[in-house]
């Protein structure tokens, strides 16, 4: 990811905080919000120091059948002392680094959990010992009550 030197964050963000980054064809949104839950950027009133800013990052990519793979990552820039945070240029690229990252460990888990899958092995449905008839050692099903 190229940082823009212009920009605050190193990327061009709106009112809301939010970005669209494009890179090799592929789409990453990216969010900077402060921790607080007041609208006045302000310290606390108890503590006197400033919020955290975080920087989320999330990287999908969608396949057939409806499958969607995701990557998130997450930065937090804490403030110095009493100051409010300052901008730091590298925070959303260490975000989408994180967004990536996970996505290759997500891409890498489910291809892991589709190897343990293979169609056409026999039956593919699980057993479930209290239905299955070769393995049901209840004798008397006249007293078995369904509800």
């Amino acid at each position: 990811m190229d940082i823009d030197p212009t920009q605050p964050w190193g990327l061009a963000i709106d009112y809301a905080g939010r970005a669209t980054l494009t890179e090799d064809g592929h789409t990453i949104h990216v969010n900077v919000s402060d921790t607080s839950l007041s609208s006045i950027i302000g310290p606390d009133s108890i503590t006197g120091t400033y919020s955290a800013v975080n920087i989320t990052a999330q990287f999908t990519r969608s396949g057939a059948g409806g499958a969607v793979l995701r990557g998130y990552g997450r930065i937090t820039v804490m403030p110095v002392g009493t100051a409010p945070v300052v901008p730091d240029q590298t925070a959303i690229q260490r975000a989408v680094a994180a967004a990536l990252a996970d996505f290759g460990a997500n891409t890498a888990a489910y291809a892991a959990l589709c190897a343990q899958w293979q169609p056409g092995d026999g039956d593919d449905t699980a057993t479930d010992p209290e239905t299955d008839p070769e393995t049901d050692t209840d004798t008397d099903t006249d007293t078995d009550i369904v509800v």
